[in-house]
C-alpha cells in the first residue's frame, strides 16, 4: 500500500475513534444525570427513554447503518435532553 492509502486509513480510524469517544462520554453523562436526578428526588422522565437510549448504543443494530457512531450520539443527546427537560421545575 502506498503512503496516500495509509494516510486515508489513519484519517478514517481517527474519525471513528473520536466518534466512539463522544458516544462513550455522552453515555456516561446520561447515566450520571439519571443517577443525580434520582438522588435529588426529581422525576427522570419516562424510563423507556433512558433504557431505550442505552439499549440503542449497546445493541449492534442501527437505524442508520454507518461505520461511525453519529446516530448513537444523536440518540444519546435526545435522551439527555428529554431527561433534563422532565426535571425542569418551570414545567
Amino acid at each position: 500500500m502506498d503512503t496516500n492509502t495509509w494516510i486515508l486509513v489513519l484519517a478514517v480510524a481517527a474519525v471513528l475513534a473520536v466518534a466512539l469517544g463522544a458516544a462513550v462520554v455522552l453515555l456516561v453523562r446520561l447515566v450520571r444525570t439519571r443517577r443525580d436526578l434520582r438522588r435529588a428526588g426529581l422525576p427522570t422522565g419516562p424510563r423507556w427513554v433512558f433504557w431505550g437510549a442505552v439499549a440503542y448504543v449497546v445493541l449492534p443494530t442501527d437505524l442508520m447503518p454507518d461505520p461511525a457512531y453519529f446516530d448513537d450520539i444523536a440518540v444519546l443527546l435526545l435522551a439527555l435532553r428529554s431527561m433534563r427537560a422532565s426535571s425542569d421545575p418551570l414545567r
